[in-house]
């Protein structure tokens, strides 16, 4: 029976509710895991809540494509939706009743736990773009999975924001459940309403074609090909580096798992992935553009957040919001680029066009520095989200429209894959030119405080921002007072000098204070007048070693997110280049089956 366009639009916001929990779980978290590790005591297994979202989200994007192709669509969204759901209720559990057999504390849990959510998370992803096109023909399509694009947009650039609200304010919200759980309670809601639209509005959307086994010996070379590629790539390469035994092996196990994967997938009857779709020039083409433009994708929101709290002194709760505009843009673009692929019938000047506007913005970013204003990030925020929106739904759109209509499950799950992926790879690499660039530019400015150990903390900055310089430097030199005073007023020469031996001040200002003292200890009085003086000059030399810190920071963060994004500009550039060998086919009016354009 045909599904009427109001059961469509109603299917749809289920839909796009449960992706927009799905997308907005990558990043909501970053926000609050201060304080998660703070409460759950696991501050050495910080990166590994966030981790095991994403590897659980990534691996499995393919297969659930291999299912949507061969089971209900809605069973498997039901299914995808309720895991997101589960996992989502375990991490706002996590720790509350201790330590648990098998599970561990409460940071273990919370990891494990994660990872249940990204099982669902990664159906969420996949089966969006899947379900719009079991809905929707081509030719209509894209206004459609523009809305989509939106919504993956909005929830990427929202989730630190909601984060770190929901983490200072979600406490008064019942006493005694900590701030950090509602960013997991609060998907139980809206979770539930997409469960509802789904469950009554969808139709099964069976598969169509012949039903066959799934090949489980795919599967598994395939997720433990991914598994160790994505570790390899998100561990921390301060501790892991790329050329480090960990990393390598990583690698090395990776490139083993994918060739058997591909070995196998050759000659399976019903493979994850049927390799004949790369004989396919629009799906190959497209998933290499895609790759690309993902990388440059998801560097742009995980990179300007650090340039505006680092240079421009934006506070770190509110970076979040300070990308709004990105967001805004995005919205702007993905959805009328949805609206004019439907309306003119093509979707490659689109694509040229959105990729054009978002190298336009990645060079203008690439040349900011210390004294680029805010309101010219913001517009350059615009251009670039403007650029951004069309390649989230169109891309898919096009492969969608070139590939048998029997694959689509596999095929647009591999374009999620390969664009996830392309912005996993791309985020590892930029992360480490970050790391490489501030090196050195703090290495050849002689950053003082650091070296001198006047109390500058450089990871308190990244996570903090440039409101924490101040403080360090300055308790640093509330600590050095305290000693000296306390050794000056009990006439201890030894002290005095074991005191000086350590400090940071140069040879010149310990030989006044040796000096001063001679007249301090005359008596009470002069003692006095003297540490008043002292604290002062301390004070003073706080001030000027704080705002010489803070000029240093500002100055490297500013070099070396301007250097990351003129690489992204090239990255864009080689996208725009693979946009343009995309074939212009013509958008089917029906989801029956399309021949394969060859290569």
């Amino acid at each position: 029976m045909e599904l009427s366009n109001r059961d469509k639009v109603l299917t749809m916001i289920g839909v796009m509710l449960a992706m927009f929990l799905g997308a907005l779980d990558q990043t909501i978290v970053s926000t609050a895991l201060p304080k998660i590790v703070e409460d759950l005591q696991g501050l050495d297994r910080y990166a590994w809540v966030a981790t095991t979202y994403l590897l659980a989200s990534t691996v499995l994007v393919p297969i659930y494509g291999k299912l949507a192709d061969m089971y209900s669509k809605k069973n498997i969204e039901l299914w995808a939706v309720s895991l997101f759901l589960i996992g989502s209720m375990l991490c706002g559990l996590a720790g509350e009743f201790g330590s648990l057999p098998l599970l561990g504390d409460g940071m273990t849990q919370l990891i494990i736990f994660r990872a249940v959510q990204g099982l669902g998370g990664a159906g969420l992803f996949s089966l969006a773009f899947i379900i719009v096109a079991d809905l929707f023909p081509p030719n209509v399509r894209g206004k459609y999975q523009g809305f989509i694009g939106a919504t993956f947009g909005i929830a990427s650039v929202l989730g630190p924001w909601i984060g770190g609200l929901l983490t200072d304010y979600g406490g008064s919200i019942i006493p005694g459940i900590e701030g950090w759980r509602w960013i997991f309670y609060v998907n139980l809601p809206f979770g539930i309403l997409a469960l509802w639209f789904i469950s009554t509005k969808m139709p099964k959307l069976l598969p169509r074609g012949e039903k066959r086994r799934l090949d489980y010996v795919s599967a598994f070379f395939l997720v433990t090909a991914l598994v160790p590629l994505v570790l390899a790539l998100q561990l921390n390469k301060t501790t892991y580096p790329w050329g480090g035994t960990v990393t390598l092996s990583l690698l090395v196990l990776a490139a083993v798992m994918l060739a058997l994967f591909i070995f196998n997938s050759l000659r399976s009857t019903n493979p994850i992935l049927d390799l004949s779709l790369f004989k396919n020039r629009v799906f190959t083409t497209a998933n290499l553009a895609g790759f690309l433009l993902g990388a440059g994708f998801l560097c742009l929101i995980i990179f300007l957040p650090l340039f505006l709290v680092n240079v421009l002194g934006v506070s770190a709760t509110r970076s979040g919001l300070s990308i709004l505009p990105l967001s805004m843009a995005m919205v702007f673009g993905a959805i009328m680029s949805g609206q004019l692929v439907s309306r003119i019938g093509r979707y490659k000047e689109l694509m040229l066009g959105g990729g054009i506007v978002l190298a336009i913005g990645m060079f203008l970013l690439s040349s900011m520095s210390i004294d680029t204003a805010y309101w010219q990030v913001t517009l350059f925020m615009v251009i670039c989200g403007i650029g951004v929106g069309p390649s989230l739904p169109l891309y898919t759109l096009a492969i969608q429209n070139a590939v048998d209509v029997r694959k689509l499950g596999q095929a647009t799950s591999a374009s999620q894959f390969f664009r996830q992926i392309g912005g996993t790879i791309g985020a590892a690499i930029m992360g480490t030119v970050l790391a490489t660039s501030l090196s050195a530019s703090f290495s050849n400015a002689a950053l003082p405080g650091n070296s001198a150990g006047a109390g500058f903390d450089l990871e308190g900055v990244r996570r903090g921002g440039l409101e924490q310089i101040g403080p360090g430097i300055e308790a640093n030199f509330d600590k050095l007072y305290t000693s000296l005073a306390e050794a000056i007023k009990n006439n201890d020469t030894e002290a005095l000098n074991q005191v000086l031996s350590t400090s940071p001040l140069p040879a010149e200002a310990q030989a006044g204070i040796k000096q001063g003292l001679q007249f301090a200890g005359s008596s009470p009085q002069a003692t006095e007048t003297f540490l008043n003086e002292l604290k002062t000059r301390f004070d003073d030399q706080a001030k000027e070693l704080t705002d010489e810190v803070t000029l240093t920071v500002k100055t490297g963060f500013a070099t070396s997110i301007a250097k990351i994004y003129r690489y992204l500009f090239f990255l864009v550039i080689a996208g725009i280049i693979m946009t343009a060998f995309i074939p212009q086919l013509e958008l089917r009016k029906s989801n029956h089956a399309a021949p394969a354009v060859e290569m």
